[in-house]
């Protein structure tokens, strides 16, 4: 199949991807008269009275906003807002399908950060959460952390935090598989932009503690110039502190783990002879990879995945963020912390079994029913105990 053209074909065919559907009855004049004027007074009243209310009259206990520029969009770059909306319909069908969450498109025709934190403010009251998307790097880290101050109800960088998850996710089963321990394996990662820096922090927070961060300029160090690009600067305290120089194939010598979330090609099969024995690696630069899922392995690889639907071991967001979102609006948690998202990472390597784990199945299947359940639970409970939830469980 042609997914391009198939997809334009459906996409024309469905005029897009989400459509509005009724919950209440709407047969005659008496379910008009309670679904809208005169009895929709009742529940405004209420919650006028008691604004906690609108969790138990409204559908804001199970909405999410899906919110974009069109800055940063998959591998299409800077294409705009009208450009974004086929994806972030996307996204919301997948908060649907695999979380049962009610997910909005929300695509913003500006790029200005200022703009942007006032217009997710502005429209926060419908929302049970806030899903941030494809905005680029480094201007998603301040957004995201002035609307986690701003706000009330959680705020989620998907290409950071779902993206730490899934990698920290198949990276645990991985190590599992090659018998190494997290603390003790060295690992290098390409790309520290939005999604990479989350995944170093991610790791860092679980006790990997041999880390080395490349970008097009090579190894990240404390003395470079890094002008406006404060965060690479920041991931200095926690990588290279062994203090290594030089390129992408000098930092992997000897390295056990390659991580990409960068640009196609960016990874040699001599890159991969020069690692460690049984070398892990995730190259998940999309559409194309870092290097193919099949010359990784023949270079040597143990271990490879790629963000590919058409290759084993896909490390793909949409294993974490149904369930994650699920979680924090069960427990109508205000933020999703570190806590909550460590829970969603060992919740899915979990469910790969020591008898089902293997070279080419580190991950669930992203149609494995139990994916979303098990990661809510999860994410739920240590909401609980990490002191962030808020009035008990939303209705689906």
């Amino acid at each position: 199949m042609d997914y391009y053209e198939e997809a334009l074909a459906r996409h024309a065919k469905y005029r897009g991807k989400v459509e509005i559907a009724c919950k209440m009855p709407l047969h005659d004049r008496e379910d008009l008269s309670v679904a809208y004027t005169p009895g929709v007074a009742a529940p405004c009243r209420a919650i006028a009275a008691d604004p906690e209310q609108v969790y138990a009259y409204t559908a804001k206990g199970n909405t999410v906003a899906v919110v974009s520029d069109g800055s940063a969009v998959l591998g299409l770059g800077n294409i705009g807002a009208k450009a974004a909306l086929p994806v972030m319909e996307g996204k919301a069908v997948l908060f649907k399908a695999f979380g049962g969450v009610d997910a909005f498109p929300i695509c913003l025709d500006t790029q200005d950060s200022e703009q942007i934190i006032a217009a997710v403010k502005h429209i926060a009251p419908v929302f049970g959460g806030i899903n941030l998307e494809d905005i680029c790097s480094p201007k998603c880290f301040e957004i995201e952390r002035r609307l986690e101050q701003e706000l009330d109800i959680p705020v989620f960088h998907d290409d950071q935090h779902g993206t730490a998850v899934i990698v920290a996710a198949a990276l645990l089963n991985a190590l599992r598989l090659t018998k190494r321990r997290l603390e003790d394996t060295r690992i290098v990662l390409n790309g520290p932009g939005s999604a990479g820096t989350a995944v170093l922090r991610m790791l860092h927070q679980l006790g990997a503690r041999q880390l080395t961060a490349c970008d097009e300029h090579g190894i990240l160090h404390k003395q470079r110039d890094y002008g406006a690009e404060t965060h690479k600067l920041a991931l200095c305290d926690i990588t290279n502190l062994d203090g290594r120089r030089g390129e992408l194939a000098d930092a992997l010598r000897g390295a056990d783990v390659f991580i990409g979330v960068s640009v196609a090609n960016a990874l040699t099969p001599a890159m991969i002879r020069n690692m460690a024995a049984q070398p892990v690696v995730f190259a998940m630069a999309n559409p194309t990879p870092e290097i193919g899922y099949r010359q990784a392995l023949e270079a040597g690889a143990a271990v490879v995945g790629t963000g590919r639907s058409d290759n084993p071991n896909q490390i793909n967001n949409v294993l974490a963020f149904p369930g994650i979102f699920r979680g924090a609006l069960d427990a109508r948690a205000r933020d999703i912390n570190h806590a909550m998202k460590k829970a969603a990472a060992y919740a899915i390597a979990n469910l790969v079994s020591d008898e089902e784990l293997r070279a080419d199945y580190i991950l669930p299947d992203p149609f494995d029913k139990r994916v979303a359940a098990a990661v809510a639970e999860q994410v739920a409970q240590a909401a609980r105990s990490s002191g962030v939830a808020g009035g008990g469980k939303c209705a689906k």
